[in-house]
């Protein structure tokens, strides 16, 4: 069934069985926002292919059209943007709604700081909790003129005209989403814009930069780029995205007897911390057909079931996976022995606190998770079956519809509607894997 907003939905999913087969999962989330930006302030015409077709993704789609980007679709993935150049964009009728989308927020703040009009960034009730400072305090550094709430939250007003000055920003936390909002609004700076990186994150920003005709410097953990060049339209291929593809990779690792190929899944370095994770627990995954699709290095993952086994999950890993964490949680507590994890502070301000519902949901479970502030300590067990509150977070309700994999008894999710913006199609391509999964309307 296609999910929806306007009323709660709930998972029903009924214990054991297998996973088998081939899934193409949706196209990449970060990559389909990136490629309606960028691909509005190029000059002339880009292609985008294996666009995703879930909520955020449409949201940054929708601000980018009330800014008057000419853009069809998206048919069957397929996405046509008619670049407006950097300085092309025009003021909004109205503030502008991205939903869930905390990328949208943070990386339009950047955009749209540079801007000669102003504009107002709404979102739902979640978004509208999640920190924005991390990205308003260095785009003041550069100039930038945004007012937030008393609490550095949304909505954020950004007003125009203002006048951009380059910065070498050395990041506190790891964060993908504050560095790209820089070198967005870098695009609009007078000199270099420079973000400097404690741990490595997602680059696909740079790589769309560069595939785009605009110079960018690359040294180390640090990346740079100038004002005043130009970006030139380009054909996108959107590839599966790997956030999408670890529900399958941890159930088909947990579910005995499981087979399942995964196909055309984005392979970029900054993003395989799940398969680095799941193998040093003992997982089967094979990298096959590894291939490079327009900048992005892509590939099948064939997994087959296998005993787990707890880890110390390496901290060099944490931001090359942490959007994955709530299934990996779900792999620990199928695991034999302890699983911990530290490091992860970064959970707790997602669309949801992911240490402390993951952790809730577990113990209902049956399963010893024990939070911690930047983490948490999992034994592996049995686990039993019951409710669990997804509290409105996508990728925790597809966490817990794997879990019921090995689960003594029915797991039910509610508040589910939300996994629309980032999976489409999840209960049905879960289904088809051999899940069995329901959703109903409450």
């Amino acid at each position: 069934m296609t999910l929806s907003k306007a009323a709660d939905i709930r998972f029903k999913v009924a214990p054991g069985g297998p996973l088998a087969g081939r899934l193409r999962v949706p196209g990449d989330k970060s990559i389909s926002h990136r490629s309606i930006m960028l691909g509005s302030l190029a000059e002339g015409h880009t292609v985008v292919t294996g666009f995703l077709e879930g909520e955020d993704s449409l949201a940054t789609l929708s601000a980018f059209r009330a800014m008057g980007v000419q853009i069809s679709g998206p048919d069957a993935g397929k996405v046509q943007i008619e670049g407006v150049g950097l300085q092309g964009l025009q003021a909004p009728a109205a503030a502008l709604n991205l939903g869930n989308s905390g990328t949208s927020m943070r990386l339009m703040s950047g955009l749209l700081a540079g801007q000669a009009f102003s504009t107002m960034l709404t979102g739902d009730a979640s978004l509208s909790s999640r920190p924005m400072k991390r990205v308003v305090g260095p785009l003041t550094m550069m100039g930038a003129r945004i007012d937030a709430s008393d609490g550095g939250t949304a909505p954020l007003r950004i007003h125009g005209n203002a006048t951009l000055a380059g910065i070498d920003y050395d990041m506190p936390v790891a964060s993908a989403q504050v560095k790209s909002s820089l070198l967005l609004a870098g695009l609009y700076a007078r000199g270099q814009t420079c973000v400097s990186e404690p741990a490595p994150t997602r680059d696909h920003t740079e790589r769309m930069l560069t595939g785009m005709g605009y110079p960018v410097q690359r040294s180390g953990n640090r990346v740079c780029i100038e004002g005043g060049h130009t970006l030139h339209g380009i054909a996108i291929d959107v590839p599966a995205d790997i956030s999408s593809a670890a529900f399958f990779l941890v159930g088909a690792s947990i579910a005995p007897g499981s087979d399942l190929l995964l196909a055309h899944v984005g392979m970029n370095p900054t993003r395989t911390g799940i398969i680095d994770i799941l193998q040093q627990m003992g997982a089967d995954i094979s990298v096959l057909n590894e291939r490079d699709v327009g900048g992005e290095p892509v590939a099948d993952l064939r997994v087959q079931s296998a005993p787990l086994h707890g880890i110390d999950i390496p901290p060099r890993l944490v931001p090359l996976a942490i959007d994955e964490f709530p299934v990996i949680f779900v792999a620990a507590a199928c695991a034999q022995g302890r699983t911990v994890l530290t490091g992860a502070e970064e959970l707790r301000v997602k669309e949801s606190d992911r240490i402390q519902v993951m952790a809730d949901g577990l113990q209902t479970l049956g399963i010893d998770a024990q939070p911690t502030p930047d983490g948490m300590v999992i034994e592996g067990g049995t686990l039993g079956s019951g409710c669990v509150g997804s509290h409105g977070d996508h990728r925790i309700a597809m966490a817990f519809s794997m879990a019921a994999l090995r689960a003594q008894g029915e797991v039910e999710i509610s508040d589910c509607a939300n996994v629309n913006t980032s999976f489409p199609g999840f209960v049905e391509q879960a289904c088809q894997a051999g899940l069995t999964i329901k959703a109903t309307r409450v």
